[in-house]
């Protein structure tokens, strides 16, 4: 590093570091949020910087890509000689590595360390340094392979040399030299921080949707009855079938807070969220699916952390129970099991409408789920992604645990289920449109593919593409792949097909209703 580090004492009495010159006003409000680093380093020359990442995430990483148009958002694409960094966890990380003799790499290492391993949130922040110079440093092929030896698996670097050039020897030789290096095994974690009793008395919507599961349903309210922090509202969206529902089993009458029973009579699970949304009030809401058990805390904890760590939403800890009948004292010994890896708090990369928080103001600006995706799958990630889009720091929040039950029938995935069917039997899924499926199933899932096209720039769904056929001959015995050949053509026109839905989807745009 160019620059020693200077020292800002915020006015609670804690230290940060800092190179360069930033905005130090900026900086002391800045202190007081989510985020562990700070950077403007996109006017730096810094923006999507490093971009083999792709070689080791393609796209289902939120944070691959650099985010367009944002006055602050996550990146890791730090600037060695104008950032800050909270004292406490510079000295948690053990600063940067010093066996990467580049400085620009050294940051970048740090930075994406920080995020996907240790914890940590490190935020762009637009206008916190007014320097604009591009200082980036040229990264070596050699460079680049020792960061790919330290954190990935040796299969991703022998990948990386295929999409550059496998005729290339300068790569191969490069990765060579890189395997002098010792991979890593241990990141530090960053200590969470101590969460902050709730202040004031915000109210907590809690959505419930839910099919051929009201026993399921019914567990989980009475789980919400014993919150030390209670909901103040419940809104369950049941799409039972007529024939198979018992009406009589929900009354309002009996809980401590508003409860909604409302029967759905469209279908699918973005549409039933989309209709609890319409009907919340309070000033965050809760997002659960039917089948999780939730100790008596739970509610409590995702506000506290909130509220602590000045953040918009968070993500709670989702653990899979062994059986459906597995109780709260279950949960008590699997996360007794997790120990000190349980407590990571940091920008998730991922959003699940299991166990999930978000400030109403933030659902609103998203109006709601997409249902494209209804009958499918990736819609927990494309609305995280889309709060992150927005500017949200979605966090991970392990003091706010559920307990999965995951039991093998009920739920929105019976629709859903049908898409793997093909014939007479099949029940048309909603994102086939005017195009009903006959006789070649599109595979990936529509949807997912609709996720990849709608979030990710058109360079990332080609690296998608690429790696996807690179897996399917790569995965499984070597005796197999000529018969993986021979079914080549049929699993391209499986993937296209995928594709046809998707652009529709993409066509039509993103609805809500």
């Amino acid at each position: 590093m160019k620059s020693p580090f200077k020292i800002h004492t915020n006015s609670k009495g804690e230290e940060i570091f800092y190179t360069g010159c930033p905005d130090l006003d900026k900086l002391e409000q800045l202190s007081f949020g989510a985020a562990d680093v700070w950077h403007s380093s996109f006017e730096q020359g810094y923006k999507n910087a490093f971009p083999e990442i792709v070689y080791f995430a393609v796209v289902f990483s939120w944070y691959v890509h650099d985010f367009d148009d944002l006055e602050e958002c996550i990146s890791w694409r730090i600037n060695p000689n104008n950032f800050a960094v909270r004292k406490s966890v510079w000295e948690a990380i053990g600063g940067f590595d010093n066996e990467l003799t580049n400085e620009s790499l050294q940051a970048l290492d740090f930075g994406y360390n920080l995020l996907k391993n240790s914890g940590g949130i490190p935020l762009y922040v637009k206008g916190l340094y007014k320097e604009t110079t591009n200082d980036l440093k040229s990264i070596t092929a050699k460079e680049r392979h020792v960061f790919f030896r330290k954190n990935f698996k040796p299969e991703h670097a022998v990948y990386m040399n295929f999409r550059k050039g496998f005729w290339k020897v300068s790569e191969w030789d490069a990765l060579l030299e890189a395997k002098k290096y010792e991979i890593r095994n241990n990141y530090p974690l960053i200590a969470p921080r101590k969460l902050n009793e709730i202040v004031g008395k915000p109210s907590v919507s809690y959505i419930i949707p839910t099919m051929l599961r009201q026993d399921f349903t019914l567990t989980l309210l009475e789980d919400l009855k014993k919150q030390t922090y209670l909901p103040s509202q419940v809104i369950v969206v049941d799409a039972t079938p007529e024939d198979k529902r018992d009406e009589q089993l929900y009354n309002e009458k009996q809980y401590p807070f508003e409860v909604i029973f409302n029967w759905q009579t469209t279908k699918g699970s973005c549409r039933a969220r989309n209709e609890a949304i319409e009907l919340c009030s309070g000033d965050y809401i809760v997002f659960g699916d039917d089948d999780i058990r939730i100790p008596s805390d739970f509610i409590e904890n995702h506000i506290r952390l909130l509220q602590t760590y000045k953040a918009g939403a968070c993500n709670g800890l989702d653990i899979r129970a062994d059986h459906q009948k597995q109780t709260l004292e279950d949960l008590d010994i699997k996360l007794a099991a997790l120990g000190n890896a349980r407590w990571k708090v940091g920008a998730t990369p991922n959003f699940s409408n299991a166990n999930s928080c978000v400030k109403r103001e933030f659902v609103s600006l998203l109006e709601g789920n997409d249902i494209n995706y209804d009958g499918g799958y990736g819609e927990d990630g494309d609305f995280g992604m889309s709060l992150v889009k927005i500017g949200v720091t979605v966090l991970f929040n392990p003091f706010a645990a559920n307990l999965h039950l995951k039991p093998p029938a009920g739920g929105y995935r019976f629709w859903g289920n049908q898409a793997k069917i093909l014939g007479k039997k099949r029940k048309q899924q909603p994102w086939e449109l005017d195009t009903p499926v006959k006789r070649i199933r599109p595979v990936p899932s529509p949807t997912i593919m609709y996720l990849i096209q709608k979030q990710f720039d058109k360079s990332a769904f080609y690296e998608y593409r690429v790696k996807y056929f690179v897996l399917y001959f790569s995965k499984g015995k070597v005796w197999e792949i000529p018969l993986k050949l021979i079914k080549l053509p049929y699993r391209i026109l499986q993937f296209n097909k995928s594709v046809f839905y998707a652009k529709k989807l993409v066509a039509l745009g993103k609805r809500t209703k």
